[in-house]
């Protein structure tokens, strides 16, 4: 039987060596993203191997800042490697992409620590995160972009949802990695030296990774486009120097990847986080929750790449981004109702409420570990967030001396800006012990209690939120390749993905923490993701078009 260009039998259906091809590709983009999402896993525990100079807040929210700076520079991989790909093909930029990132993970897995090397150890951290967002920002264009053009007209949206997949079947690998060393040798041994095995593996994955992209043929749109001349000199300057590409990718930051970016992060990455952090569920429980509810959800990755492919991308991902928008806080407030309800009756029961001069409440993030919050806000504020108690606030007077009250108790904190240092610290325990007493007796546990856990019900409301991450993720890929043309779609399409991806959504636990910690409200974080998915779905109604039925010869 004749076959196209494109790869396709006459009869348009797609032939099996290219069906191997594309399997192929999306099995080396899932041990990417296994090396890519193994820190934003452990990032707890690298935070205290790594930051162990910074307060406890800080610590946690700068090992973060440290899963960001990879999400950083993705667009800046895109932009490099998205102009490899477009000059000389999407097979070459596979095996670069694969062998940096896989040698970065490697190396993290044998970096020594903060009490070894002291501030060499994050700095050296901060240089392999930064290599691996490079060449993240490379992979996922090539791979969307490589699926796509081997696709069949009207199955784009099904056969690139494959690629989607891929990235939470990365997570859902290092997760499985990650309980399966954690169990074999118990959380201490593994919080000691045992989170590195899962990096060293990464060593076995590129290898097999590297086989497999050796393997593949480049792409036959790329190759015909080529031996037509009609191949890109200046990608970049085709992408971005002209207005009327520039446009389009504009639009397709806001109207598409960003919402469909902080969805994705909000659904897998900050849901873990507020399981642990906020509600206090023991590590392996909360991992094991997130695993189930990936498992569950993890079809329809496909189901909604292949249904725009029915009805169009734009509706599907649109669609995702409202229900997003409009659910997220009741589901946050559900997984704490049935995680540990403990903190919800302690909560409405017995509300803390920091009263204190406005202007004396600083912004408590230390990246350096070099201020001090010594004011008697500052104090009340970080003995709470370090013990993870919501709290609300109340502006007092200039000079008023900030309290904290607990139910009915009203606890006075201290002014220690004239303290010397060996006072504030004992006046600092004496406080936070009266605040610790107090909150264990209004009921605020240290820990969930697993008898009051509904598990089935944090798997369902868990399980809602990977389905939103599906709906907006599965036609993704195939709406972007779409959008531009053969000869720059490469750098054309990685660029807003990675800047939605590796900005809007690489940075909703920072900021979302971040924001908690100033506020005192567990859920306050919530609003970033809302407002970004609320922005998407607007942008993307009035001014980003479907692209469903675009043939991608053009």
């Amino acid at each position: 039987m004749a076959t196209t260009a494109s790869g396709l039998q006459a009869d348009g259906t797609i032939r099996s060596s290219h069906k191997r091809v594309i399997f192929a590709s999306s099995l080396g983009t899932v041990f990417e993203w296994y090396d890519f999402y193994l820190y934003g896993s452990l990032a707890a525990i690298i935070g205290k191997q790594f930051f162990t100079g910074l307060n406890e807040t800080s610590q946690f929210i700068f090992a973060l800042l440290a899963f960001a700076a990879g999400f950083f520079v993705r667009p800046f991989g895109a932009i490099v490697f998205g102009r490899v790909g477009d000059l000389i093909g999407r097979k070459y930029t596979f095996l670069i992409t694969i062998v940096i990132m896989g040698t970065s993970t490697f190396l993290v897995g044998v970096l020594p620590g903060y009490s070894t090397i002291g501030v060499l150890a994050p700095v050296l951290l901060i240089l392999l995160r930064l290599l691996q967002g490079l060449a993240l920002g490379g992979e996922y264009g090539g791979a969307a972009t490589y699926v796509a053009e081997h696709a069949p007209q009207g199955k784009r949206g099904l056969y690139t949802s494959f690629i989607q997949i891929t990235a939470t079947f990365g997570l859902f690998l290092s997760l499985l990695v990650i309980l399966g060393t954690r169990m074999g040798m118990g959380n201490e041994s593994f919080e000691s030296w045992g989170w590195r095995i899962p990096f060293l593996i990464s060593s076995v994955l590129v290898g097999i990774s590297v086989y497999i992209r050796m393997q593949l043929q480049e792409s036959p749109v790329f190759q015909q486009m080529k031996a037509e001349g009609k191949h890109s000199k200046a990608p970049l300057t085709e992408a971005f120097g002209r207005w009327p590409n520039l446009k389009l990718v504009i639009l397709a930051l806001f109207g598409a990847t960003a919402g469909q970016a902080v969805i994705w992060y909000t659904g897998q990455f900050y849901a873990l986080y507020f399981l642990t952090q906020s509600l206090k569920i023991e590590g392996t429980t909360a991992n094991l929750l997130i695993a189930a509810a990936l498992l569950i959800g993890t079809p329809f990755f496909v189901f909604f790449g292949w249904l725009s492919d029915k009805i169009g991308r734009k509706s599907v991902v649109l669609s995702g981004c409202l229900l997003a928008a409009l659910t997220m806080f009741p589901i946050f407030k559900g997984l704490t109702h049935f995680g540990n309800p403990a903190v919800e009756t302690a909560a409405a029961t017995a509300p803390v409420i920091v009263t204190a001069d406005p202007n004396a409440c600083t912004f408590q993030f230390d990246p350096v570990g070099k201020q001090t919050f010594t004011s008697s806000c500052d104090v009340a504020k970080s003995v709470l967030a370090k013990k993870g108690i919501p709290y609300s606030n109340a502006a007092a007077p200039a000079g008023t001396l900030a309290t904290v009250k607990i139910g009915d108790e009203v606890i006075e904190s201290f002014e220690g800006t004239q303290l010397d240092k060996a006072t504030f610290i004992a006046r600092n325990k004496e406080f936070t012990a009266k605040v610790g007493a107090q909150v264990k007796a209004a009921g605020y546990p240290e820990k969930a209690d697993p008898a009051q856990t509904n598990y089935p019900m944090l798997i369902v409301l868990l399980s809602i939120l990977v389905l939103y991450v599906t709906i907006v993720y599965g036609p993704i890929a195939a709406w972007l390749v779409e959008m531009f043309p053969t000869r720059i779609r490469y750098t054309s399409m990685s660029l807003p993905y990675h800047i939605g991806n590796g900005w809007f959504g690489g940075f909703v636990p920072t900021i979302g923490f971040m924001l908690v910690a100033w506020k005192g409200d567990i859920y306050y974080g919530l609003w970033y993701p809302v407002i970004v998915s609320l922005m998407t779905f607007i942008v993307g109604l009035f001014f980003v078009r479907e692209t469903k039925d675009i043939p991608l010869e053009h």
